[in-house]
């Protein structure tokens, strides 16, 4: 049976509309973009480490086993692994950790082997100062992701993004369809909102790693909305332009579990889109082109920067991001 692809946007707005714990403070937007504009903030390099420079179908294939993990780095004691004595955390853990055990074994690229991956074997893998977090969730999803790109597409995720015809819409469709772990979607007093962190970086991903060429040459990238983490809102707190009701505040302050698909969780994830979006077009009203996925680059990398740390972000145990 189909699984249809919700329009980001359009399932996100009546969440904002209606939104009783996040609010989008909407007169902060203008002065957030000139302080962008003014310390000339453009999206950094791509960072090439975490893919192939071969131009070949494994930096495809690889990016989405890496994009299919990547959630969930947050839980204490926090997951690191250690490379050429640096201690990595979350994201640059994972595809540091992916991208050498494809290199001691190919297999690890193989849908076949993928399909039938044991647990232990995707434990050891991961390893570093413990195991993982969600790594039964993980170890589904692998085993889902091989088994999949057998059934629809010889084993290849090429010939997945082929099937997309150059269109990033197309692509994050074919993903939802066909793969459940990329379906990122929740229901918001009744009505169902589609977010689509993962699937939506995959396309990012495949559009940085290949210059925008071949592979990830995409018409419609504009199309894309920002991907809905932790880190994003987090910044976008800091800023001014979220604001969290204080009872929500005092949960993320005292790092309080917020359930998946809760009405809060929900909020935080679709006020984060819809901020990201308005600030676009205040930039567009500029005469200053910008994308969702540019500027989530930009506000992503800016968590990691220390004037930017001031609020906590808020702790939910989900594949999602």
């Amino acid at each position: 049976m189909e699984h249809s692809f919700l329009p980001v946007l359009e399932t996100t707005k009546p969440v904002v509309e209606t939104s009783q714990q996040v609010h989008i403070v909407r007169a902060k937007i203008p002065p957030v973009c000139d302080l962008l504009l003014q310390q000339h903030i453009t999206p950094p390099p791509w960072d090439r480490v975490h893919h192939f420079d071969d131009g070949s179908p494994r930096t495809v294939q690889y990016l989405l086993l890496l994009d299919s993990l990547n959630f969930c780095f947050w839980p204490a004691p926090k997951w690191r692994f250690t490379y050429r004595g640096e201690k990595l955390g979350g994201y640059y853990s994972l595809a540091t950790a992916l991208k050498l055990a494809v290199e001691r074994d190919p297999r690890w690229l193989d849908a076949t082997f993928l399909a039938d991956v044991e647990l232990a074997e995707l434990d050891g893998t991961l390893a570093g100062n413990r195991s993982i977090p969600l790594l039964a969730e993980r170890w589904r999803i692998v085993r889902e992701v091989g088994r999949v790109l057998e059934t629809h597409y010889q084993g290849q995720a090429v010939h997945l993004v082929e099937a997309a015809q150059g269109s990033a819409l197309n692509l994050v469709a074919r993903l939802v369809q066909h793969f459940p772990n990329f379906r990122d979607e929740a229901t918001y007093r009744g009505q169902p909102v589609g977010l689509y962190k993962r699937a939506q970086i995959f396309v990012a991903d495949l559009h940085g790693a290949f210059e925008g060429q071949s592979w990830g040459d995409f018409h419609d990238l504009d199309k894309l909305t920002t991907f809905a983490d932790y880190q994003v809102p987090r910044v976008l707190r800091d800023l001014g332009i979220l604001q969290y009701e204080p009872a929500l505040a005092e949960m993320i302050a005292r790092q309080r579990l917020i359930h998946s698909g809760s009405e809060a969780e929900v909020e935080i994830r679709a006020c984060t889109v819809w901020a990201v979006e308005l600030m676009i077009r205040e930039f567009a009203s500029r005469g200053v082109p910008m994308t969702a996925v540019a500027l989530d680059w930009i506000l992503w990398n800016l968590s990691k920067n220390p004037a930017y740390q001031a609020s906590p972000h808020h702790r939910t145990l989900t594949t999602f991001y």
